[in-house]
């Protein structure tokens, strides 16, 4: 059984923290995936029989590891699905990239043309056909002036293939360690997370929003640099706007409460 961290979880949801280089779902290299990991971890610690119904609402890239949230129901993955159509469904990552900024904060808009045949994005004329716009703000939350590599969160405001790495290349900041549009880092592990994610719950309404950070070694040493990055203390959490929570932690099915103090 693959070892599977499960962030949150409840009758219609499930969060849950996804490894790099674990597909989202099965792909031609017939690979372990996440769908299958998440239904085979279902399926033993519910003892449930015959197939395990598993709702995919958005994917991470192969290489890039962070919070995904999965549908137990059809109910709940026809509402997610729609707050991704609708923009309320909100992703933001952190990547360790080359060279320093001019400015901290930034805007970036490009036309995007995906090459279907060898699977990659490049920017591209507003006027050439298939093109869409992709946009991302970006913040510098530091830089390393010995290894020449910046930290910075991005927020996406489109979805699309290969977005915030062609977008970073492009702009000559590209993502330490990828080896489809990097300059940097070759034959390393891609330094792009997706640390944070915010959805309606399907059910309730309630915002959430789920964290989680990658661990503070090799490329991502660079974490140490930046104090209250994200929160004080290293734990995953889901916060609902102005209250204090009991979160519940699965790792590997064992649970753990941490008591956390959402601002």
């Amino acid at each position: 059984m693959q070892n599977l961290e499960v962030i949150y979880e409840d009758n219609h949801i499930i969060v849950v923290k996804k490894e790099p280089n674990i597909p989202s779902q099965a792909d031609k290299t017939e690979d372990i995936d996440m769908l299958t990991i998440i239904k085979q971890y279902l399926k033993e610690r519910y003892n449930k029989p015959g197939n395990v119904y598993l709702g995919l609402v958005h994917r991470l890239d192969r290489p890039v590891g962070g919070v995904m949230v999965f549908a137990k129901t059809s109910k709940s993955a026809s509402r997610l699905s729609d707050q991704v159509r609708e923009k309320i469904f909100k992703k933001k990552y952190l990547a360790v990239v080359d060279g320093k900024f001019e400015q901290t904060t930034g805007i970036l808009e490009d036309y995007l043309y995906k090459d279907e045949r060898n699977n990659i994005s490049k920017v591209v004329s507003k006027d050439k056909k298939g093109a869409k716009l992709a946009k991302l703000d970006y913040e510098v939350l530091t830089y390393n002036q010995v290894k020449n590599l910046s930290l910075v969160k991005v927020n996406l405001h489109t979805g699309r293939h290969h977005q915030i790495r062609v977008q970073l290349s492009h702009a000559n900041h590209s993502i330490f360690g990828d080896q489809k549009y990097g300059t940097r880092g070759k034959g390393k592990q891609i330094a792009l997370w997706a640390y944070e994610l915010t959805i309606q719950h399907p059910i309730t309404k309630e915002e959430m929003t789920f964290k989680c950070l990658p661990e503070s070694n090799g490329t991502w040493c660079i974490l140490k640099d930046v104090k209250n990055i994200i929160w004080k203390c290293q734990n995953h959490i889901w916060k609902f706007k102005n209250k204090i929570l009991w979160a519940k932690t699965h790792f590997l099915y064992k649970k753990t409460k941490i008591c956390i103090n959402l601002w």
